[in-house]
C-alpha cells in the first residue's frame, strides 16, 4: 500500500508537470498565432513595385513554391494538383447538372401562362438566380456526405459564395425591370468575378508568392472594369443601385491601394466584407421595399395601431437590427473564410475604452443600439395604443390627456434603455451618483425656473386647460395647440403663433372661452327715436336675428333684446347673441347688419345727435 501510494504521488506530479508544460505551450502557440495573424495586417509585404523591380526572381520562386506543392507526386497532401483537378471537374460537372435541371424545369414543366414578356426579357437571369440556388443545394448535400477535409471546407467555401451570388441576383431580379436587368447585372459583375477569384485562392491555398504577382494586376483591372460599367450603365439602373456601385468602386481603389502598397491580405478581406455587407445591404434593401409597397397596397398607414403593430415591428426594429448586426456579421464572414474568426471575434468583444467604470467594445455598442430600437418601438406602439384609447373614450379631451401620457411614457421607457445601456457599458451608478450629489446644489440653482414650469405645466395639463381650448390672455385670443413641461403653445386668431412659459400662463388672468360649451355672450347696442313702439320694436328685431340662422350661434338659445336705457336722443337697447368664441367678431357684424336692415324696412327711426341752431338778427344784438 505504501509503495502504491508513493507511485499515485508520483503519477500526480508527473501529471501536475505535464499540464503546466502543456498550458505553456498552448499559450506561446496562441500568442504566436495572434503575431502571426496581426503581422500580415500590420506589416504586409513587398510592395509591388518592388516585386516588379524584381520580377524575375519572384517569378523563378514562385515556380520553385508552385511546383513543390502542387506537382509533388510524394506529398500526400489533401492541396496536391490532382485533387485540386479532380475538385473543379466535379464542381463543373455540377455547374452543368444544375444548368440542364434548371433549363428543363422552365422549357418543360413551368406553364405558359408564366411566359409573360417581362418574364422573357429576365429568363436569363432567372435561369443564372434558380441555377446558383441549385447548385447551393447540391453542395450543401455534398457537404453532408462528404468526410474528406479538403473537399468538406470547399463545398463550405463554394456553398457561401453561391448564396452570395443567389442573393444579388434574386434581388435584382424583385427591384428592376426587364429593360434593366442587363444593365444592373452588368454593374455587379466585376464584384461577383473577384469574390469568385478570392474563393478559388482560398480553395486551394494559393502560395503567396504566386497572389502577390497575380492579385494586384487583376485588381486593377477589375478596378478599371468597374469603372467603366458604371459609366456606361449609369442611366439605366436604378439611384439606390448606382450609389452602392460607387461605394464599390471606392472599395476596389482602396484593395488596390492596400495590395499595391504589400498589404495583399489585407486587400483580400476588404473586398470579402464589402461583398458580404452588399449581400446584407441588397437583402434588406429589398425586403424593406416590398414591406414598403405591401403598406401602401394595404392601407396600413391609415389603420389604427391595433392592426399594424407587427407590421411596424418588421419595419421599425427587424429590419434596423438587421442593418446593424450585418456590419459585424460580414466583418466576421469575412475572416471566417482565412480561419480568422477567432481574432475576429476578440477584437469586438475588446474593449477600446478600459476604464474602470466605464467600458466600450464594438459589441456592446452593437447591443445598446439594437436597443435603442426596440425601445423606440416600444414607446412609439404605446403612445399609438393609448392615443387610440382616448379617442374612442372621449376625443375632446384625448390631445390634452395624450399630452400628459406621452411624456410620462418617454421618461418610464428611456428611462429603462438608459439604466439596461450603463449596465452593459459597466458604468457604474455609484459614480454617477457621487457626479450628481456634487452637482446637484448647482443644477437645483440653475433649474429652478425650468423645475418651477414643470410643475405648473403638469398642473395646467391636470385640467385648467386642454390643447384645442380657446383662451384670451392679456388681451390676446387664440387656440391652445401644444401643451408641454416647460411651456404652452397658442396660436391667435390674427394667426401668431406665441409661446408662454407656464409658470408665467398660469400667474396670469387668463380667460378659457371653451371650457364650458364653446359658446360666448355677443352683445351688439343700438337705438330708436323716442316715440317708437318697444314692444314690436323687439318683436321685429328678435324674429329677424333668430331667422338669419347663422352657423356660428348657438341654436339651444335664441337671441334675445333688452331695453338698457334713455338716452340723450335715443331709446338705449341691446341684441344678446350666444356666439362661438372664435367667430364672435363674424356673429356681431352680421347681426349689426340685420339689425340696420330690419329697422330701415320697416320705417324706425334710427336716431343720432343733433343740434338746432338760432341765428339771431345783428341788429337786435346792437340794441
Amino acid at each position: 500500500m505504501i509503495e502504491n501510494r508513493n507511485q499515485v504521488a508520483d503519477y500526480i506530479t508527473f501529471y501536475e508537470m505535464t499540464e503546466k508544460r502543456l498550458g505553456y505551450l498552448n499559450d506561446y502557440a496562441n500568442k504566436r498565432y495572434n503575431d502571426i495573424q496581426t503581422s500580415i495586417f500590420k506589416n504586409g509585404g513587398d510592395s509591388y513595385f518592388i516585386v516588379l523591380k524584381n520580377i524575375g526572381s519572384k517569378i523563378t520562386e514562385t515556380k520553385e513554391v508552385v511546383t513543390s506543392k502542387y506537382q509533388n507526386e510524394d506529398s500526400k497532401s489533401d492541396w496536391g494538383g490532382a485533387v485540386i483537378l479532380r475538385l473543379f471537374v466535379v464542381i463543373a460537372f455540377y455547374i452543368i447538372i444544375a444548368v440542364l435541371l434548371n433549363l428543363a424545369v422552365f422549357k418543360f414543366i413551368m406553364p405558359k401562362r408564366f411566359h409573360t414578356q417581362e418574364f422573357l426579357k429576365k429568363k436569363t437571369s432567372i435561369i443564372m438566380a434558380t441555377t446558383t440556388v441549385t447548385f447551393a443545394a447540391i453542395m450543401g448535400l455534398l457537404h453532408a456526405t462528404l468526410d474528406q477535409y479538403f473537399y468538406i471546407m470547399a463545398s463550405s467555401l463554394l456553398i457561401e459564395y453561391a448564396w452570395l451570388l443567389g442573393v444579388i441576383l434574386i434581388s435584382l431580379l424583385l427591384r428592376v425591370n426587364g429593360a434593366q436587368i442587363k444593365s444592373a447585372f452588368s454593374i455587379y459583375a466585376p464584384l461577383i468575378v473577384i469574390g469568385f477569384l478570392v474563393i478559388t485562392f482560398r480553395i486551394i491555398l494559393i502560395p503567396n508568392n504566386l497572389v502577390n504577382i497575380v492579385f494586384p494586376p487583376i485588381l486593377l483591372l477589375c478596378t478599371i472594369w468597374q469603372w467603366l460599367v458604371i459609366k456606361r450603365h449609369n442611366q439605366n439602373v436604378p439611384r439606390s443601385d448606382m450609389f452602392y456601385t460607387y461605394l464599390s468602386l471606392s472599395i476596389f481603389i482602396c484593395s488596390l491601394g492596400c495590395a499595391w502598397m504589400g498589404y495583399t491580405l489585407l486587400a483580400v478581406q476588404i473586398l470579402i466584407w464589402w461583398i458580404m455587407q452588399l449581400t446584407c445591404i441588397l437583402t434588406i434593401t429589398c425586403v424593406s421595399q416590398y414591406l414598403k409597397i405591401y403598406g401602401i397596397k394595404h392601407g396600413l398607414e391609415d389603420k389604427p395601431i391595433s392592426k399594424t403593430w407587427f407590421y411596424k415591428f418588421i419595419y421599425k426594429v427587424v429590419l434596423p437590427i438587421m442593418g446593424v448586426i450585418s456590419v459585424m456579421l460580414s466583418i466576421y464572414w469575412a475572416a471566417d473564410i482565412f480561419n480568422l474568426s477567432d481574432l475576429c471575434w476578440q477584437l469586438f468583444r475588446r474593449n477600446f475604452i478600459d476604464l474602470k467604470n466605464f467600458k466600450i467594445s464594438i459589441l456592446k455598442l452593437c447591443m445598446v443600439v439594437n436597443l435603442w430600437f426596440v425601445f423606440s418601438y416600444a414607446t412609439s406602439t404605446i403612445l399609438s395604443f393609448m392615443r387610440l384609447h382616448y379617442q374612442t373614450q372621449d376625443p375632446s379631451t384625448a390631445a390634452s390627456r395624450e399630452v400628459m401620457g406621452r411624456n410620462v411614457i418617454q421618461v418610464f421607457v428611456w428611462g429603462i434603455w438608459l439604466m439596461i445601456s450603463l449596465s452593459i457599458l459597466n458604468i457604474s451608478v455609484t459614480w454617477l451618483l457621487a457626479i450628481s450629489g456634487g452637482l446637484s446644489t448647482g443644477i437645483g440653482f440653475a433649474s429652478k425656473d425650468i423645475i418651477e414650469n414643470i410643475y405648473y405645466g403638469a398642473s395646467l395639463m391636470a385640467g385648467r386647460i386642454k390643447v384645442g381650448d380657446l383662451i384670451e390672455v392679456d388681451g390676446t385670443m387664440g387656440k391652445v395647440t401644444s401643451i408641454s413641461y416647460t411651456s404652452t403653445i397658442i396660436e391667435a386668431i390674427s394667426g401668431e403663433v406665441i409661446t408662454f412659459q407656464n409658470s408665467q400662463l398660469f400667474a396670469k388672468n387668463y380667460k378659457n372661452m371653451t371650457r364650458n360649451h364653446g359658446y360666448v355672450l355677443a352683445v351688439i347696442p343700438f337705438g330708436v327715436a323716442y316715440g317708437s313702439d318697444i314692444k314690436k320694436v323687439s318683436e321685429l328685431i328678435e324674429d329677424a336675428a333668430n331667422n338669419l340662422n347663422l352657423e356660428f350661434t348657438d341654436p339651444a338659445r335664441k337671441a334675445t333684446t333688452a331695453m338698457v336705457g334713455l338716452g340723450d336722443s335715443s331709446v338705449d337697447m341691446k341684441l344678446i347673441v350666444w356666439a362661438e368664441a372664435v367667430k364672435k367678431a363674424f356673429v356681431v357684424s352680421e347681426m349689426t347688419k340685420c339689425i340696420y336692415n330690419t329697422l330701415n324696412e320697416n320705417g324706425i327711426e334710427i336716431p343720432f345727435p343733433q343740434r338746432d341752431i338760432t341765428i339771431r338778427n345783428a341788429k337786435e344784438l346792437k340794441g
